[in-house]
């Protein structure tokens, strides 16, 4: 008996067989219990604003491409944009809208309204647009020469239509080039397919408002929740990136605590 506690006193006196207070179990994950489950909280609630904020934006929003230069500076050709869907009654002056109107081209165009039903419209007497018989300050046809030289007489748009212009006035086939047609150029407020408020690509960000406009009463569209749902999209990638790199990040701590040499 005195020869068997001799020897259980060495086993623990040398260490051996006994496991050190802070020891990681074997095949088990580094860190503690407390973190891995906050971890995997932090991963849930990130998939779930990443998905909400992702099918928010599908539900309000549908990408077109612009073919043409139609709406430069303010769109490229080629650019990408989101559209919110929008009903034609919700328009106003000064919106970038996507529309079907199949006497002008047999796929969506993008114009921007610059008079509704009731309103009249005409260009240039004085070097710029005039509506209900006020001058518009239009910022986004500045570069533009032709936006204070083209010419075209009064028109009265009908109720329920809308008449649309590219910001380039002098490479867009807009109401402009439609005014001996029924209605004098101008779209039915049912061919509107969206607002835009965005190029995505390249990353332009939200479109400015028309505050010209202001002139006749009323304020700018405001944006639509877009900035919301890309923020909400964003912030549930890092919290999933965040609580994914929990283990590993634990594991590599836990490794450098257990090769740091032994203090004297």
């Amino acid at each position: 008996m005195g020869s068997e506690s001799r020897t259980d006193t060495a086993a623990a006196s040398s260490g051996e067989g006994v496991a050190a207070p802070n020891a990681t179990p074997a095949g088990t994950p580094a860190g503690s219990r407390l973190g891995h489950r906050l971890s995997g909280l932090v991963v849930a609630l990130g998939t779930l604003l990443f998905l909400g904020g992702f099918g928010w934006a599908a539900l309000m929003y549908v990408p077109f491409t612009v073919p043409t230069l139609s709406m430069h500076p303010t769109i490229g050709a080629g650019d990408r944009v989101l559209a919110q869907r929008v009903d034609g009654s919700e328009v106003r002056r000064g919106d970038v809208v996507v529309f079907d109107q199949k006497s002008w081209a047999d796929a969506p165009l993008v114009k921007r309204v610059v008079a509704v039903g009731g309103d009249t419209v005409a260009c240039c007497s004085d070097g710029g647009l005039k509506v209900n018989g006020r001058r518009i300050d239009e910022p986004y046809t500045r570069d533009d020469p032709f936006a204070t030289t083209a010419s075209f007489s009064e028109v009265t748009v009908p109720k329920g239509r809308l008449f649309l212009l590219g910001d380039d006035r002098s490479g867009s086939l807009d109401s402009t080039a439609h005014l001996m047609e029924k209605g004098a150029g101008t779209v039915s407020r049912s061919a509107v397919k969206g607002r835009v408020d965005a190029v995505v690509w390249p990353m332009k960000g939200m479109l400015e408002p028309a505050t010209g406009f202001r002139v006749l009463g009323g304020e700018p569209t405001p944006a639509g929740p877009l900035t919301t749902q890309v923020t909400l999209v964003a912030a549930g990638a890092l919290m999933i990136f965040a609580g994914a790199a929990y283990g590993p990040v634990a594991g590599l701590l836990a490794r450098r605590r257990g090769t740091a040499p032994a203090g004297r």
